[in-house]
């Protein structure tokens, strides 16, 4: 895909933690705290930056050798830490809601589709001013969301959009595959949770070091 396609297609969906907000160090101090809190040592707990964006329940099922039952309770855990902490805990990106406005400004329509909780998702956007999306969706039980995909579709459904119209722009190859998954190009930056060769070969359809290069991607 190149430049042009992207710049071409008019509903851009924005992963939410580690590409639009810095949630990378809240989650894993966060994780660190559930982790030692269980006997986890720093050896075993290992590289926690990849508790950043994909399901909680996921990370600590597969990545930390629990049962389904154990994994949803340390989750509990997990959020009712997270919960103390607020907006100076995990800002916006740099440059990452000019890039919104900027992208608004030549009427494309944005919307954001996360892995997270949805309430919690809405809350924290509006705690950092973030107007600039039509829907915010997430994970939520009673909407049978319980995916990265089902928010991407989700969200589409909420713009009336049809995939090629859209992309998402994420951090990992959670959002690569969530996005495939639903038929749209994903593009990612590398200032999240994600390494620009794991994301090649992941099959991301464009890789940005930076917003620099993200906004040229998009507003060639």
């Amino acid at each position: 895909m190149t430049a042009l396609d992207f710049a071409k297609r008019p509903v851009v969906l924005f992963d939410f933690d580690g590409t639009l907000v810095n949630t990378g160090g809240a989650v894993i101090s966060t994780v660190t705290r559930v982790l030692s809190a269980h006997g986890f040592s720093q050896e075993e707990m290992g590289d926690l930056r990849r508790f950043i964006g994909p399901p909680l329940v996921d990370c600590f099922r597969d990545t930390c050798g629990l049962t389904q039952g154990e994994a949803e309770a340390y989750t509990a855990e997990y959020r009712a830490v997270f919960d103390e902490l607020g907006p100076a805990d995990w800002p916006v990106m740099p440059g990452m809601a000019e890039l919104a406005d900027a992208l608004l400004s030549t009427g494309r329509r944005l919307a954001i589709a996360t892995s997270r909780k949805e309430d919690r998702a809405r809350w924290m956007a509006h705690e950092l001013g973030l107007t600039q999306f039509e829907a915010i969706i997430g994970m939520n039980d009673e909407a049978g969301r319980h995916t990265k995909a089902d928010s991407v579709r989700d969200a589409l459904s909420a713009l009336g959009a049809t995939a090629p119209e859209a992309l998402l722009i994420g951090d990992t190859v959670h959002d690569v595959r969530g996005a495939h998954a639903e038929g749209l190009p994903c593009a990612c930056v590398t200032f999240g949770a994600g390494e620009a060769d794991v994301l090649a070969a992941a099959g991301a359809d464009a890789v940005c070091s930076g917003v620099d290069a993200l906004r040229a991607l998009l507003l060639p």
